[in-house]
């Protein structure tokens, strides 16, 4: 109400220049008729308006054109999602009871996507609501100080990225890792530069981290404490085998990495094993230590491994032996376990059917360009493949693949 009161305030000066030859006793008789009229019809349609300017009309006009179009989206749209939501679940139903899926149970068409107006700007100025400052994401520096704050560690870094890419290469090819699936994915992922310790935003002279993610396969902080609960095991019992062919001084730097790694392993099993509740440690200073591992020469390298391995390992387990590709590993790596494997396990020919747009929630879908372009399965895993081929020429995938 204040804004179009201040308007009308604003546009006075201009009513009392219309009115005040009217008020100069007969000087008004001295203007054209057609101009008489003009002013008459202006300060008719100033007041009839309750004092709101052209422009300010003009927005709402076009508010109300956007929000009527907008609605209208959201419902088809809405109840697009609900089917994929729907159809998600019957799959999944079908699965457990060892059911074959098959072309009936995915949507086949298309989602909406919003094609009409945009929303109008505003000529006045708005009160913005203030928002809540954004937590910082943690940086290299950020990891080290909470590992050596709170287990008084810190981590042991490569001399060079080539002893990383070597330690790397052995353990993934011991682990059951294929040089050509540690490659293309690094490749995907990295661009095929990136560096061991290299972080989503900080890379190709970007200046601002955007995620946590680091490294060859970009781990995240909640899969640093998901693998440290799920594969610590694993990790423990490779590192204590390293300190007993170990003696001297070296062997007392790694018995202490190993009483830390023991120490993060029972902190991340100890809550539930699910993604939520790694999450949240994971966004503690706890687990932004335990996310400073990925950059230990020793942990690192199992680390990026399992982050791939674990993917492998689930779709054996569903029964899917054959060799996964690169771009099919790198779906399951991208989407999860469970839905990559969706699409994995999908005949060619249903494959160039079915859209993207089944494996995602409505807002991951509608913030995904490529999903969005490459919208069936088979364009989405084609184009994967066609980037993994680009970039494996890049200087850092040779080198990786010389690892190997």
């Amino acid at each position: 109400m204040h804004q179009s009161i201040r308007n009308a305030v604003g546009l006075v000066p201009l009513a009392l220049v219309l009115l005040a030859p009217a008020v100069r006793g007969g000087e008004s008789d001295a203007l054209p008729p057609a101009v008489r009229n003009a002013n008459a019809q202006l300060l008719s349609q100033f007041f009839a308006q309750g004092g709101v300017s052209p422009a300010v009309l003009e927005y709402r006009r076009k508010l109300q054109e956007y929000q009527a179009a907008r609605a209208a989206f959201d419902e088809e749209a809405g109840a697009y999602w609900s089917q994929i939501s729907e159809k998600r679940k019957g799959r999944n139903a079908k699965r457990r009871s060892g059911q074959q899926v098959t072309l009936d149970d995915y949507v086949l068409e298309h989602p909406p996507l919003y094609n009409g107006p945009k929303r109008p700007v505003n000529p006045e100025p708005e009160e913005t609501p203030d928002r809540p400052t954004k937590k910082p994401i943690p940086v290299v520096a950020d990891l080290l100080r909470a590992a050596q704050e709170l287990y008084q560690f810190t981590p042991q870094r490569p001399a060079n990225e080539v002893e990383f890419k070597r330690v790397y290469a052995r353990y993934a090819l011991a682990s059951g890792l294929t040089r050509e699936q540690a490659v293309r994915v690094y490749a995907f992922e990295t661009g095929g530069t990136g560096s061991y310790d290299v972080q989503a935003g900080i890379e190709h002279g970007g200046k601002r981290a955007i995620s946590t993610a680091m490294g060859y396969n970009q781990l995240l902080t909640t899969n640093s404490v998901e693998l440290l609960a799920e594969q610590g095991h694993e990790f423990i019992r490779a590192l204590s085998d390293k300190v007993a062919r170990t003696s001297g001084p070296a062997r007392q730097s790694l018995e202490h990495k190993l009483t830390v790694l023991k120490k993060m392993v029972a902190h991340a099993k100890s809550v539930p094993d699910t993604w939520s509740e790694h999450e949240k440690i994971g966004n503690t200073a706890q687990g932004w230590a335990m996310h400073a591992m990925v950059l230990d020469i020793d942990i690192g390298p199992m680390l990026q491994t399992h982050k791939l391995l674990t993917s492998v390992l689930f779709a054996r387990a569903k029964g899917y032996n054959r060799p996964l590709s690169a771009a099919e590993l790198e779906m399951m790596n991208l989407t999860g376990d469970g839905t990559g494997l969706d699409m994995v396990t999908m005949p060619q020919v249903m494959r160039e059917q079915v859209p993207t747009s089944n494996f995602f929630q409505r807002g991951g879908y509608e913030r995904n360009p490529v999903a969005i372009r490459h919208n069936t399965v088979a364009k989405l895993l084609a184009v994967t493949d066609t980037r993994m081929d680009s970039n494996s020429n890049n200087a850092g995938a040779r080198e990786l693949a010389g690892a190997f």
